[in-house]
């Protein structure tokens, strides 16, 4: 049986009767065609799952009564920020969803000189909304209960100079494999470039200010391949990939829970809005 989570930004507690918001309510009746009494589970990012059932339907609206609450869900120990340099549409959306599933703790997407997309304006703010709404469909997908931060576009300099030292730099020119580098700490800041790579002046800004240059194998990665790699190697090496979770935990459960967006449908989306 599948579980039916959902993403609402209220307070949420159990007794609670919630009336969704105009997204997952407009997806829990005209797609999922829920009916009272379903059983669905809500989240709102504070680490928790609430379990409940439909109460009511009418026309544009689905209220849901919450009845327990679930025990707090604890992200990865290790704290990964991903700069992310803006890549095509389809390219991007994929990137996103799949670090969001791979347990990323912030995502920035960044303006870089070799972008082959530019944004500004109603269509970034547009793009912006997008990229959001991927990250709460992946999180709905993939049982997490907190939600990864999203940035606001950034020119790359403007954000290396907010960075601690430490951070990680994907480099096909690197002399480091980033399988053998030590323990990174608590946290850890990855950069990847867009489609068209960082150029040598930005690679040398990312070093001065502190950055490591990383290999990640002889072959070519695209851009929405690389920072999934090297998430997963952080992720095997000294995130909760190291250990199965303790006993009783929900992330023993390997249904297939059932979001409010599907992979297929985003990448549509993304081709009307770029050609937009």
């Amino acid at each position: 049986m599948r579980t039916i989570r959902l993403y609402s930004e209220q307070p949420l507690a159990p007794g609670a009767l919630i009336t969704l918001e105009e997204r997952p309510a407009r997806h829990a009746q005209q797609v999922l065609r829920l009916a009272a009494g379903a059983a669905l589970t809500l989240f709102n990012g504070d680490g928790r799952d609430y379990s409940g059932h439909i109460a009511a339907v009418r026309p544009g609206q689905v209220q849901v009564r919450i009845e327990a609450i679930g025990a707090d869900e604890p992200e990865s120990p290790l704290q990964i920020s991903l700069g992310l340099g803006i890549s095509r549409a389809e390219r991007m959306d994929f990137a996103l969803q799949k670090a969001v599933e791979l347990g990323v703790a912030a995502i920035t997407p960044l303006l870089c000189g070799r972008n082959l997309v530019r944004l500004s304006g109603p269509r970034l703010a547009k793009r912006q909304a997008h990229w959001q709404g991927i990250i709460i469909a992946a999180c709905e997908q993939s049982g997490r209960c907190r939600l990864p931060t999203l940035g606001s576009v950034c020119a790359l300099p403007d954000w290396l100079a907010t960075r601690p030292p430490g951070g990680l730099l994907l480099d096909p020119e690197a002399t480091s494999a980033l399988a053998t580098l030590p323990a990174p700490g608590p946290a850890v800041t990855l950069l990847v470039g867009p489609e068209g790579g960082l150029s040598p002046g930005e690679r040398a800004a990312a070093r001065a200010q502190g950055f490591t240059g990383v290999w990640l194998g002889p072959r070519i990665l695209r851009t929405e391949t690389a920072p999934l790699a090297a998430i997963a190697v952080l992720q095997a090496r000294w995130g909760d990939w190291r250990a199965l979770p303790p006993a009783g935990s929900t992330q023993h459960d390997h249904r297939q829970p059932l979001s409010v967006a599907t992979a297929a449908a985003a990448p549509r989306s993304s081709r009307r809005a770029d050609r937009r």
